[in-house]
């Protein structure tokens, strides 16, 4: 369902600043900046709804190819909204448009430019003790912010009681990614089995 939102150029320079900055975050990958995308679009701005954040992910995360593609879905999404829904015709269409260009290229921009400079200079000198210090105090930062994104999808119905599914099916797909090498099969399989039983 989309939201009526009006958004002007320096909202639009807003939105394309803050992938920016979220780029320069998304150390394994862009799905570890979620929450803070949550935070500015759904709570901040409004410019997408709780169904409309949480649907871009699952759906692209259920999607062949790279997981970034929920911030294309999400950035076509915010145009969307600005564009009145799919009764703005064409108007609507370009806003979409705009919103997957500008969202997609916010987000890959810098970290591709920073992670080529930096794995080069990496490469140089991988053997000083930094080097293997930052690769291994990376870890813990990248596992702390998936587990952020896992908590926020799952508590987005608000519904404790009736989604304790949701949460066991958090806590058991995260000790499988952590504890196997099967994660991958299970994910698919566990959201099979969501989508049969109707709980989400």
């Amino acid at each position: 369902m989309s939201l009526a939102v009006q958004l002007s150029v320096s909202d639009w320079l807003a939105f394309f600043n803050h992938f920016l900055s979220l780029s320069l975050l998304a150390v394994g990958g862009a799905i570890i900046t979620a929450p803070d995308m949550h935070r500015f679009l759904v709570d901040e701005h409004q410019w997408l709804s709780e169904q409309q954040f949480s649907s871009s992910i699952a759906l692209a995360q259920s999607a062949p190819g790279p997981n970034v593609l929920f911030v294309a879905l999400i950035g076509w999404n915010v145009g969307l909204n600005a564009g009145m829904g799919l009764g703005g015709g064409w108007f609507s269409v370009g806003l979409s448009a705009l919103g997957v260009v500008m969202s997609l290229l916010g987000i890959m921009l810098p970290s591709s430019i920073l992670t080529y400079n930096t794995t080069r200079w990496a490469q140089r000198h991988r053997d000083k003790l930094g080097v293997r210090a930052f690769k291994l105090g990376m870890a813990p930062v990248v596992i702390a912010l998936l587990v952020s994104t896992g908590w926020l999808l799952t508590a987005v119905h608000n519904q404790p009681t009736k989604d304790w599914p949701l949460w066991l099916l958090t806590a058991v797909a995260m000790l499988l990614v952590w504890r196997t090498r099967i994660h991958l099969l299970w994910l698919i399989g566990a959201g099979a089995v969501i989508g049969a039983l109707g709980w989400i």
